[in-house]
C-alpha cells in the first residue's frame, strides 16, 4: 500500500500501545507534563486510524528527533516521525530497546564492545525501520519477526568471521510495515572517521 494511504489505515490495541509507551517515556524525560500525559493517552485510546496519532505526538519530535535520552546510559533510542543516529563507543548496556515509529533509527556499533559477553537489543519498527551496524568480529543471534516487513541480517560485506567464544549481540523485536536490519560493516580507522567529519 502507498506510503499515503497509511495514515488512513485503522489501528490495532498494540499500536495504541506502542504509541502510549513512547508518551510515557517522554514524560519521564519532562517533555510533557502528568497532565499532559492523561490527555494524550485519553486521544490515543480512542484513535481509530494512525492519522490520529500525529497531533498528539507532532510536538514532540519538532526542533529535533525524538531520541534515546543519554541519561539512561543508552538503554534507549526512539524517533517519532523523525530520524536519529547513535554512534557507541566504549561497552555496550547489556539490553538496549530501540524504537522507530514513522520514522528511523540508525544504531552505529562499529566503535563498541560488549563487556558482559552478550548484548541484547530490541528493536520495534513500526512504519519505520531500524538500521544496527555492527563490526565484523561480533557474533550474531536474530530473531525477531516482520509482520508486511523485514526483519533479519543485510548483505555480508566484511570478509572476517566471528572467532569462536566471540561476543554475542543478541536482536530482537518485530517490524509491522517497517524494516529492522542488521549489517556487518568493517570498523573505520578513527582517524579517517574524524578527517570525513569536518
Amino acid at each position: 500500500m502507498p506510503e499515503s494511504k497509511r495514515p488512513a489505515m485503522r489501528v490495532a490495541d498494540s499500536d495504541r500501545e506502542n504509541v502510549a509507551r513512547l508518551l510515557c517515556e517522554a514524560m519521564g524525560a519532562g517533555r510533557i507534563t502528568a497532565a499532559e500525559l492523561e490527555t494524550r493517552l485519553d486521544a490515543v485510546y480512542a484513535a481509530r486510524t494512525f492519522a490520529e496519532f500525529e497531533p498528539v505526538v507532532a510536538d514532540l519530535s519538532s526542533g529535533g528527533p525524538l531520541a534515546g535520552d543519554e541519561e539512561q546510559g543508552g538503554r534507549r533510542s526512539f524517533a517519532v516521525m523523525s530520524a536519529t543516529t547513535r554512534r557507541f563507543a566504549g561497552p555496550l548496556p547489556s539490553n538496549h530497546v530501540s524504537r522507530a515509529f514513522w520514522g528511523s533509527v540508525r544504531l552505529d556499533l562499529r566503535q563498541a564492545r560488549i563487556a558482559a559477553g552478550s548484548c541484547t537489543i530490541r528493536a520495534v519498527a513500526v512504519m519505520g525501520g531500524v538500521k544496527i551496524v555492527v563490526p565484523e568480529d561480533f557474533a550474531l543471534d536474530v530473531r525477531g519477526i516482520g509482520l508486511m516487513g523485514g526483519f533479519g541480517t543485510g548483505r555480508r560485506t566484511g570478509r572476517r568471521r566471528p572467532a569462536t567464544g566471540a561476543p554475542v549481540l543478541r536482536v530482537t523485536g518485530f517490524a509491522w510495515w517497517g524494516s529492522v536490519k542488521v549489517i556487518r560493516r568493517p570498523v573505520e580507522p578513527r582517524r579517517r572517521s574524524l578527517r570525513g567529519r569536518g
